[in-house]
């Protein structure tokens, strides 16, 4: 019995790490700010989720599942309390470092703010219908969006989660700090 449930767990790591499953956990109650100059993609799809943090609260995101992702810059920063006070703790990339990239990106996003263009968007789709980013579909019945490429300008967004397969951090940067300043 040992043998079939070691080689469950390897295929499901082996699927998680590859971004084809993406792995489900408690978010930790601090939400965080992201941004980007510029974000494409091969495809979104979209539905309303329920987001737990370790207590056991609710937080009601979109859940937004990005194809393979190129952003031109990233910033993401979140304020955490600590025995020394508040820090800031911040992590940078791209830029002229080169673009950030992503496969199979997934937030789990309060907002998210910015110009953006979509190719043939289906907006209403039911969400267990969702097919414009592998793996990412939401249950029956519920509201769904998806769009083919896509480009946002200026992105700023407040999420509570992030998960991606292959991230690809070109100048990547992490900093925390007590006067540090956030993303936006």
């Amino acid at each position: 019995m040992a043998v079939p449930a070691v080689l469950a767990v390897g295929a499901l790591a082996t699927v998680m790490a590859q971004g084809v499953l993406a792995a489900s956990f408690a978010v930790s109650g601090t939400h965080f700010q992201v941004s980007s100059g510029k974000l494409t993609s091969s495809g979104l799809s979209s539905y309303v989720h329920t987001d737990r943090d370790t207590d056991g609260r609710g937080h009601p995101v979109a859940l937004l599942g990005i194809g393979k992702a190129s952003l031109a810059d990233i910033c993401q920063s979140a304020q955490v309390e600590t025995p020394v006070g508040t820090v800031v703790f911040k992590l940078t990339a791209g830029g002229r470092a080169g673009p950030v990239s992503a496969d199979s990106l997934v937030i789990d996003g309060e907002d998210l703010v910015g110009d953006a263009r979509f190719g043939t968007a289906q907006i209403g789709r039911d969400a267990a219908s969702l097919d414009a980013v592998p793996g990412v579909h939401g249950p029956k019945g519920k509201f769904g969006l998806q769009a083919g490429d896509i480009a946002v300008a200026g992105v700023r967004s407040h999420a509570w989660s992030a998960t991606g397969g292959n991230f690809r951090l070109k100048g990547l940067r992490v900093s925390v700090s007590l006067d540090g300043e956030k993303c936006f």
